[in-house]
């Protein structure tokens, strides 16, 4: 959870919840940031199969996204508090 609130503090530019099992995190674009969230939501898939990660990379744009099955929401809630928190403070 330390590398992710690390990426939260130092790439989120904003959060979105478009649905309630999705969450959107829109990051500064860069390709050190991609890495960084891809290799995080990798190891993260390792241990807790039920998330789902896309990497988006679009019109000089970069985001990422969490998805989560309907039994998982309480978990992705507390994903998105955490990116919350450290965005605002970052």
């Amino acid at each position: 959870m330390a590398e992710f609130d690390a990426l939260f503090a130092a790439a989120v530019r904003s959060v979105r919840r478009p649905q309630r099992t999705r969450l959107h995190l829109e990051l500064v674009s860069s390709p050190d940031n991609a890495a960084r969230a891809a290799e995080l939501a990798v190891r993260e898939n390792g241990c807790c199969s039920f998330f789902t990660f896309t990497l988006i990379v679009a019109d000089g744009t970069l985001a990422l996204e969490v998805a989560v099955p309907p039994g998982q929401v309480e978990v992705l809630d507390a994903l998105q508090a955490r990116a919350g928190a450290s965005s605002a403070s970052g």
